[in-house]
Parts: structure tokens; sequence; C-alpha cells
């Protein structure tokens, strides 16, 4: 899902974006949370990265999300990738989806729950999930370390849009938890991974340009200069292509038992 206040196109965002690796599905079903058949719902599925990733897996998805691009998108690669009968995409906000009660086995949110009127949504999915259903939310970050290059390119964002507040993380969302437990869910679990994600030089490019930071903060001149500057300090100190960008998978799910 993007923010909905900043207009980065969806095809910048789906062709720039890399979704979750595939070790994630395999925790998904060693944690009984995927599984084929079952009826998953992605909440600010944007182009459907997740939800196209669990029906590649034998489950039926429905993606809502509130920017019709984003839809259209998650459509468009739906179909090329031959999922459209298994995943299906809609305009929709995650705290008020209008599905039937008790109506899915898995609900999810990766990339999202940030975006949300966080207990709210929880709610939300507590209402449409059958009993022994589960609300899954994931993450995919890059970890910016001392001298890697999505340390490096933080600092050249923070000097284009000194109003960013998104650098520095971890890549671990503890306070989730928080989430879970008031609305209801039990049995709460986590999981996660490193993984080292490759990148050609133009898609890290791209892949930042994409970013509410960038796209979503800066007038095109300015997001020009930060192109320069950015494509500039590659070549001086990170010339390697591609580039290999650490990032970290976090997963938190709880029951509805």
């Amino acid at each position: 899902m993007s923010n909905p206040n900043w207009s980065a196109t969806s095809a910048d965002y789906a062709r720039h974006r890399q979704g979750f690796p595939p070790g994630l599905y395999d925790m998904l079903a060693h944690e009984a949370l995927l599984r084929p058949g079952i009826a998953a719902l992605d909440l600010g599925t944007g182009t459907g990265t997740l939800a196209r990733g669990l029906a590649a897996r034998g489950a039926t998805a429905l993606g809502l999300d509130p920017a019709a691009g984003q839809v259209a998108a998650a459509r468009r690669l739906a179909e090329a990738e031959g999922l459209a009968d298994r995943a299906r995409f809609d305009e929709g906000i995650a705290e008020r989806t209008d599905q039937p009660n008790a109506a899915f086995d898995l609900v999810t949110a990766g990339q999202a729950w940030h975006w949300f009127d966080r207990g709210l949504a929880a709610a939300e999915a507590m209402r449409v999930l059958k009993p022994g259903g589960a609300l899954l939310i994931c993450h995919f970050d890059w970890i910016p370390l001392p001298g890697n290059v999505a340390h490096a390119t933080e600092f050249l964002i923070e000097a284009h849009n000194p109003h960013w507040r998104m650098g520095r993380g971890t890549g671990f969302y503890p306070a989730w938890a928080t989430d879970l437990a008031l609305a209801g869910f039990q049995d709460i679990g986590f999981g996660g991974f490193d993984h080292a994600a490759l990148y050609s030089r133009a898609d890290w490019i791209g892949r930042i340009r994409a970013s509410a930071g960038v796209g979503g903060a800066l007038g095109g001149e300015a997001v020009a200069r930060f192109e320069a500057e950015l494509s500039a300090m590659l070549d001086a100190r990170f010339p390697q292509d591609p580039l290999a960008v650490p990032h970290r998978v976090f997963a938190i799910w709880g029951w509805k038992r």
C-alpha cells in the first residue's frame, strides 16, 4: 500500500519495489497460517504483492486498497501472472471493509499497517475472520547499517526532505503485539529473517523515487535533483551492480479463538 496522501505512480511502485521473498510464504506454511484453499483478505494491498503471493500458493485472495490506480495495477499484474481467478482486487479501506462477518481464514497487511487506524483495522479483521482464523501483519524493510547503501541513501533523503521521519529502522515492530492483544487476538506469534535483496542501480534509484520520502514529498524538479545526487553517490561509493541491500522480514500474527 502507498500512503493515500501522495501520488507516486502505481507503475513506478510496482516496477521497482521488490515483493516479499519466498521464505516468507514458507514460514507462513510452517506456522499453519497458509495452506491451499484458504480465503484471505489483504488490507492495503497496493499493487497486490502479498495477495498475489498467497494466491500463487493456493489461497483465494481478495485485496483491498483505497487507491484506484493501485487496484488497477494489481489486477493487471494478477492477469499477467495467471492468477486472476484466485486473486481479486477492489477499492476499500482496512477500517471498514464492507465484507461479511466470519468470511475469511486469514487477514493480512503487508507494508501497510502503519498507515491504518490500527485499533479499528484490528477490530475489523476480528469481525471478518472465521473462528480459528488469523490476522497476519508483515513488513519487509531495508536495514540501514553504518556504511551500507541503505544507510547512505537515508542520509541523502533526509538532506533533501528534513521532515522525513521513517529512517533508522530496525525492521522490528513489537508494538503491533499490543494492537492484536487489544482486539482480542490470542496466541500471538512472531517470525522473520534477514534477506539480501539484489537491486540493479536503476531499480534502487527507482525504488527510492517511489518512496514516500522522495516521490511522495518532493516536487518534480526536487526529485530530479535528488536522483542526480543519489546516482553520483552510488557511482562514488557503491559502484557494484547489482547492489546487495540488506533487508529484514518481520511478521506477527494472532488467532481468533
